[in-house]
């Protein structure tokens, strides 16, 4: 700008609020014809509680916009309903899951089992409270740095938390609860958010002593010895959690991730390889000296030979992508029930059967565009914190959804993750909208347009002394 010249003025960059006010009343409305579809296939029809449910989730829906509309209003405008979308999803599998239960348990002339719709909406109620929370606590992302080895500290309290006595809960083989009076829930789940903190705070400080090369092997630059020891303690600690726990999601996850953002922080792929051997030795020495790991191997690779005892959930799931076929059985028409844990595990394959391989591509595509969303918010924001966190909290969801993904279609041995968004379970409903909400935090700090600074010298007005 050449001296005396008007500043120039930047023009005032859209919220897009009323794009993704747009968006929360169409993933509304699909979920309310998913309800009643479900209601007039299965014959369980509508009655008022359904109506009062599909008002309250739209009610929850409304207040997180409102709230994103006021304390994050440059945020991104497709992260909310994209998420609210897969949440109102999940909640309708559940409410097919329950009918069919229900249906089962009165031709069985059995008591009719307590619908897990109506713990879930709850669960989704305090995940609301948790988001705008978040959002009105942390107006900046940038201050929770300050906090990075408190929170790498909590996040290994709360990862072995579990192996505590009393409170310590085995479920189907896994310790991944604990339980406090008539309250139960999974630590690794809030872990997994405390421990991403704690990783980009960490690697922002450490990314240049971790990305200077000190010998080459085979062209690649590989770091020093004693830069090794981050690696090395997130390779021990999940196969801590291996061993102790027998919690094979969760040891890849975490592992996974670190490696990741390892990579992310300091653009070297030696750091890749290492992790891969890494992750090779343990894989190796996980199924060699492990029985629980030996076995989800031995079925993955041939589930026909063990379908009457452990092959049984997984040889039923591609029973249920076989009889959904192209483009589905139909939403209400399946036979979801017929695999244990549908509404858990393995409601990926009650999905596949009822809405076919379509189905499918699409629920694949909704997290590919959460993801997307996730990764274009970390390249967009300008702190290298933020850049870090906003990647690893959008890798934790990609992990967690290839892993599931992987192993209900056998892709990969089953690891007992859930769904983020879909499968029944308050612990990862809750943890997962708290990690939107970061990365609508982010995102807002990332949009928000800068305020010009105007010289004294390029002012529009001028002093003139009077004579």
């Amino acid at each position: 700008m050449s001296a005396g010249s008007p500043p120039q003025l930047t023009r005032r960059q859209p919220s897009r609020r009323s794009a993704e006010l747009l968006l929360l009343g169409c993933a509304w409305a699909l979920g309310v014809l998913g309800t009643l579809q479900v209601g007039w296939a299965t014959g369980e029809g509508t009655p008022n509680r359904l109506w009062v449910t599909v008002g309250v989730v739209g009610a929850l829906a409304l207040v997180m916009h409102l709230v994103v509309r006021l304390k994050a209003r440059y945020a991104d405008p497709v992260l909310l309903p994209v998420a609210t979308l897969l949440t109102i999803l999940g909640l309708v599998m559940i409410y097919r899951i329950d009918v069919a239960s229900a249906q089962r348990a009165e031709r069985n002339s059995a008591p009719q089992p307590t619908p897990d719709v109506y713990a879930q909406l709850t669960w989704f109620a305090i995940a609301v409270v948790l988001f705008v929370a978040v959002l009105v606590l942390v107006k900046d992302h940038r201050r929770l740095q300050r906090y990075t080895y408190s929170f790498g500290l909590l996040g290994l309290i709360l990862l072995v938390l579990p192996l505590a006595p009393i409170i310590g809960t085995t479920v189907n083989g896994a310790t991944l609860w604990v339980r406090i009076g008539g309250f139960s829930f999974q630590p690794a789940e809030a872990a997994k958010i405390l421990l991403t903190l704690f990783f980009a705070g960490y690697l922002v400080v450490k990314r240049d002593s971790l990305a200077l090369v000190r010998s080459k092997f085979l062209g690649l630059g590989f770091p020093q010895i004693r830069d090794l020891g981050p690696l090395v303690i997130a390779w021990v600690v999940s196969l801590g959690v291996l061993v102790f726990e027998r919690d094979l999601g969760t040891s890849l996850l975490f592992f996974g991730l670190f490696i990741t953002m390892l990579y992310i922080a300091t653009q070297r792929r030696s750091w890749l390889i290492l992790g891969s051997i890494f992750f090779a030795i343990g894989a190796l020495l996980a199924y060699q000296f492990f029985e629980h790991v030996h076995n989800r191997v031995t079925v993955w690779l041939d589930p026909w030979s063990y379908a009457d005892t452990s092959g049984y959930q997984i040889v039923q799931s591609l029973y249920g992508f076989a009889n959904g076929g192209i483009m589905g059985a139909g939403l209400g028409q399946g036979f979801p029930n017929f695999v244990p844990f549908a509404n858990t595990d393995f409601i990926v394959a009650a999905i596949g059967e009822e809405l076919g391989l379509t189905g499918m591509f699409a629920l694949l595509l909704l997290y590919a565009v959460l993801i997307e969303r996730g990764l274009r918010i970390a390249v967009s924001v300008r702190d290298s914190f933020g850049q870090l966190l906003a990647a690893g909290l959008s890798i934790t969801l990609a992990l967690q959804v290839f892993v599931i993904v992987g192993g209900v279609t056998r892709l990969i041995p089953l690891t007992g993750l859930t769904t983020p968004f879909l499968s029944y379970g308050g612990s990862s409903l809750v943890a997962n909208w708290v990690i939107v909400a970061l990365l609508l935090r982010i995102s807002d700090r990332a949009r928000r347009p800068e305020i010009p600074q105007i010289d004294a010298d390029d002012a529009l007005t001028q002093v003139v002394r009077r004579v």
